[in-house]
């Protein structure tokens, strides 16, 4: 399995831009999609055996000018130029020391009230290892009745991967477990010693399935979407995500789920209509 983030990364990222959103020419000898590393460089001000080995994982640690050159050249979206800068942190060996990329299971007192003022609306917390560290009442019956929340310290990778009740309860379950590594790579990742800990447990217990999105997938978690739950209650939803990035120092999200159709805003109004819970904190 690669630990090499960053060179996937940017390999992924020059395969998505197109010469001619960067002003080049597109002739008919190009056999792949995307910008050459020739191209890159040149458009970043860099030789191309840097290119190739930043890509390749020889070189980790670009000075912020070359990083902001390479952002520049290959059309990095604000959110894209900020995870660059986190894969290159994460080969620092002071990062984790420093305690920037250490998940955090402490919720502020605003962030539990922000969960509860957004009742009946399904809302939960995570925090970078995708433990789920607080959720309100809505999310309780929207999860609850699929076993995400039976762990004392329900995580959502962990459900995913290693829980067979979460290939029935997401029926796009290859987009479910896409987006779950693509949000556990959106930092140190392994370099981190509780995140290498999970991945070396979904390893050996997901196996394949979870392996290969690790060497395939990079970090670039979407910020929202549609999903299907199959609900053993409601039936068949269709939710609509919304996630908020909290503070770097907080390195949570809290993500919001709303119906994405009338069908599913008549279940889920059915299932607010039973008696109300107070926020739930989780244990861990």
């Amino acid at each position: 399995m690669s630990d090499n983030e960053l060179g996937l990364f940017l390999r992924v990222r020059r395969a998505a831009v197109t010469p001619a959103e960067v002003g080049l020419p597109t002739g008919p000898r190009r056999r792949a999609p995307g910008l050459r590393r020739s191209e890159v460089a040149a458009l970043a001000g860099v030789s191309v055996e840097y290119v190739t080995r930043l890509e390749q994982g020889r070189d980790r640690r670009p000075s912020p000018q070359v990083l902001s050159a390479l952002a520049d050249a290959l059309r990095m979206s604000a959110g894209e130029r900020t995870l660059l800068y986190r894969l290159t942190k994460a080969a620092d060996p002071g990062f984790n020391c420093r305690g920037h990329a250490t998940p955090d299971r402490t919720v502020r007192p605003t962030v539990r009230a922000l969960l509860d003022r957004l009742e009946p609306t399904p809302a939960v917390l995570l925090n970078q290892l995708s433990d789920i560290l607080a959720h309100n009442a809505g999310f309780e019956w929207l999860a609850g009745p699929i076993g995400l929340l039976d762990a004392t310290a329900p995580n959502h990778a962990r459900y995913v991967f290693a829980d067979d009740r979460a290939r029935a309860a997401y029926p796009d379950w290859d987009q479910i477990a896409d987006e779950q590594v693509a949000a556990l790579k959106q930092g140190p990742f392994r370099a981190e010693p509780r995140m290498a800990a999970l991945a070396d447990e979904l390893t050996v217990t997901a196996g394949d399935s979870f392996t290969r999105r690790v060497a395939g997938i990079p970090a670039r978690a979407r910020p929202g979407g549609v999903i299907r739950l199959a609900h053993p209650e409601a039936g068949l939803l269709r939710l609509a995500r919304e996630t908020l990035e909290l503070p770097v120092d907080d390195d949570q999200r809290l993500i919001v789920y709303l119906p994405a159709d009338a069908a599913t805003s008549t279940a889920l109004d059915r299932l607010d209509s039973r008696p109300p819970q107070p926020l739930r904190l989780v244990a861990g």
